[in-house]
């Protein structure tokens, strides 16, 4: 804001303007987690009733399932995704110098994460299908398959799979770009004194890569109890069999203001969510500047 920073100013201002208009201007609405919602009388007219909303959340016989299940992918997706993200960025790392082999395998890689999930949706019905699925027609006799929509406890591994082909691109090139962007001078002198590949990964890249890895994980933290609802609703094709272990968070409260109409409680539990998300990135944060204050947030 000083001046002569105005080109400064100018080039952060669309990303402020949004900023602004999708994540601020909206909280004013979080007072409909304190309402009654009344269609005709508004946000602000609507009447006052305390927490009733939220105890209607908590007191549901499946808020500890669908808190598990939230919870738990997450903590998947997180430490999976992580992992085979910075296990393929080396990778590439080490074919670097072969231009069209890396371009080839960013493009494969990054290509799915423009997919929407409906997309995903019908290419997961192609393989799991019990008529017409790939799987089942390879690997099982005639009408002897698995009905994959009325099995509930196969569904983790395969929400899993489906979130690490879609998502681990975009997180592979992150850590591809923090690795290109270490002094290659290390990568010289470690060669000099015969370090193998699996030294330079160990005692190199991982302990540079730390920081990013930390500043990544404390903002997916953020998210641990905001579900990807597209995941999680198309994917399963909304099959009640699969509720056991598909509902989350977000599929509870669309289908409750879909069947119940309760804006108050869907408000109540997106407001829920953002807190403890806020808790959750400052508790990472305050964990890591604990253990090296140079890879914390602030």
């Amino acid at each position: 804001m000083r001046r002569g920073d105005w080109e400064l100013l100018a080039l952060a201002s669309p990303g402020i303007i949004y900023l602004l208009v999708m994540a601020y201007f909206p909280m004013v609405g979080a007072i409909v987690a304190f309402k009654t919602y009344l269609y005709n009388k508004g946000i602000f007219g609507s009447p006052w009733d305390g927490l009733q909303n939220f105890q209607f959340f908590f007191r549901s016989q499946e808020f500890l399932s669908i808190t598990r299940n939230t919870i738990g992918y997450n903590l998947a997706f997180i430490f999976l995704g992580t992992v085979v993200a910075i296990g393929l960025a080396i990778l590439m790392f080490f074919i670097h110098r072969n231009k069209g082999a890396v371009s080839v395998y960013q493009t494969v890689l990054f290509l799915p994460y423009f997919s929407s999930w409906i997309v995903v949706e019908y290419i997961v019905y192609g393989f799991l299908s019990q008529q017409h699925g790939l799987i089942d027609h390879a690997f099982f006799p005639p009408n002897h398959g698995i009905n994959w929509y009325e099995s509930p406890q196969y569904w983790p591994y395969i929400l899993t799979a489906a979130n690490l082909w879609h998502g681990v691109g975009f997180s592979t090139l992150i850590y591809f770009a923090g690795i290109m962007g270490i002094d290659p001078t290390y990568y010289e002198v470690a060669a000099i004194d015969g370090a193998s590949r699996w030294q330079i990964v160990r005692r190199i890249m991982i302990p540079m890569l730390s920081p990013l890895i930390a500043i990544l994980v404390i903002i997916a933290l953020g998210s641990i109890f905001n579900a990807d609802f597209g995941l999680f609703y198309f994917v399963p094709n909304n099959s009640a069999f699969l509720f056991p272990t598909t509902q989350v968070i977000n599929t509870y409260v669309f289908r409750a203001l879909i069947d119940l109409g309760q804006i108050g409680m869907s408000a109540a539990v997106g407001l829920y969510q953002s807190v403890v998300g806020l808790g959750a990135v400052i508790l990472a944060n305050y964990v890591v500047k604990k253990l090296n204050p140079d890879n914390a947030l602030w």
